[in-house]
């Protein structure tokens, strides 16, 4: 029976390592794709400075590959999160029922939407609005001597973390479903999440002016509620449900009992 046991953790084992390696062979093979294209996506993301008339540089004989190499496999990574989410789907189905295989199902893709939407969300509004910000203090005395590296790696740094806060409304429905949280409770924690909101801000976009986490904290605290109105519908739904069944149980013992009723009077 140990024996047994141990083949089995064995076997689980085996079979996360084979996880893991298709969904770094995914990245490494999306980002090999995604070099072809990494060009065309750079002049997207330098458009925020190019538009206010500044230029970047690079200061090492490496920071322009290296730059490319990191673009790439960043959106490598994008990429492939749809092979590498549905590797670990299928890693914990077989202990799934079948319902709840659809419903994981679902939240997968779903999660993967929303995920996309917070990083187009964050580039589109708030990194270029920020961009475009921040770079008017400088004023007309000081020239900005931005580096590609630098740049870059603050992008991806400021739009990620808009990627995981735009999964809150998800994870707040799954929570409100299984009961752990109401809406009562979400009313209760609005000043700790407007507290969380600029923590969280400061520390995934750290940033030496007050302006730019504030930018990350705001739609963070938008999340929260929308999740606590998402909570509020839940609730709705579930009393709309249980009233309906409460009505179709007494209307089912009022059949029930018209049915004895009738069979007394025939005796």
């Amino acid at each position: 029976m140990v024996e047994e046991k141990d083949q089995t953790m064995m076997e689980h084992l085996e079979e996360l390592r084979r996880v893991l390696i298709i969904s770094l062979l995914a990245t490494v093979v999306m980002a090999g794709v995604c070099w072809f294209f990494s060009d065309r996506i750079m002049e997207i993301i330098l458009k925020p400075v190019l538009a206010t008339g500044n230029k970047m540089h690079y200061i090492g004989i490496l920071e322009a590959l290296m730059t490319k190499i990191k673009l790439s496999f960043f959106l490598g990574f994008l990429a492939a999160l749809p092979v590498v989410l549905w590797q670990f789907w299928a890693f914990i189905m077989p202990a799934l029922r079948k319902m709840e295989k659809v419903y994981f199902t679902l939240f997968v893709i779903v999660s993967y939407v929303f995920f996309i939407a917070g990083i187009l969300f964050a580039f589109y509004t708030v990194f270029s609005v920020g961009v475009k910000f921040l770079l008017h203090f400088g004023g007309e005395e000081l020239l900005p001597m931005l580096t590609i590296s630098n740049y870059v790696s603050f992008a991806m740094m400021f739009i990620l973390p808009f990627g995981i806060v735009f999964e809150l409304p998800l994870a707040v429905f799954l929570l409100a479903q299984l009961g752990i949280i109401n809406y009562e409770w979400m009313v209760k924690k609005r000043k700790m999440a407007i507290l969380i909101s600029v923590v969280t801000g400061a520390v995934m976009v750290p940033s030496p002016d007050i302006i730019t986490p504030l930018m990350m904290a705001a739609p963070m605290y938008l999340m929260f509620e929308i999740g606590a109105s998402i909570v509020k519908l839940v609730e709705w739904l579930k009393k709309r449900k249980a009233k309906r069944q409460a009505q179709a149980e007494a209307l089912e013992k009022i059949a029930e009992e018209s049915n004895v009723t009738a069979r007394e009077e025939e005796k």
